[in-house]
């Protein structure tokens, strides 16, 4: 994990100023650095869009009774897009304005899924083993009484 952040903190930079000096050399320097302002605003407009749009659906998957999970990593995704829509360069440019499309953003989470990318860390009640969850006779049941009032 540690070699994988080292090699993108090393080459997303150079990949930045590679992109920034050839563009540079060809539209010149004023309009690259307007280029990448205009980027950066463009992107903020259509995060905040992006974002109103999923915390609208947020609410809805609630109202119907379920859970907003796949909302909710999209969320974070757009959360990613937009520090990489804020940072100057293209290449960054181009992942952030890639989570937000819809498409691209819920495809990307459902292959996160299928990968395993989101492990539960737990949160619940511990068993006796030190585990969470329920404990290994229960079967997911929750004991209790109720009573109708009518």
């Amino acid at each position: 994990m540690f070699r994988l952040l080292f090699l993108l903190f090393l080459i997303i930079p150079v990949i930045e100023i590679y992109l920034l000096i050839q563009v540079g050399g060809i539209i010149g320097a004023l309009n690259t650095v307007g280029l990448v302002v205009g980027t950066a605003i463009l992107g903020a407009f259509l995060l905040k869009r992006q974002g109103l749009s999923t915390f609208a659906r947020v609410q809805n998957t609630m109202a119907r009774g379920e859970i907003p999970a796949i909302e909710m990593m999209e969320g974070i995704i757009l959360l990613v897009c937009g520090a990489l829509l804020l940072t100057p360069g293209f290449f960054t440019d181009i992942l952030g304005f890639l989570g937000l499309i819809p498409v691209t953003r819920r495809g990307f989470v459902i292959w996160l899924l299928k990968k395993g990318a989101f492990i539960h860390f737990g949160g619940g009640p511990r068993n006796p083993s030190g585990t969470t969850g329920p404990t290994s006779g229960s079967h997911g049941a929750i004991e209790g009484e109720y009573r109708r009032e009518d």
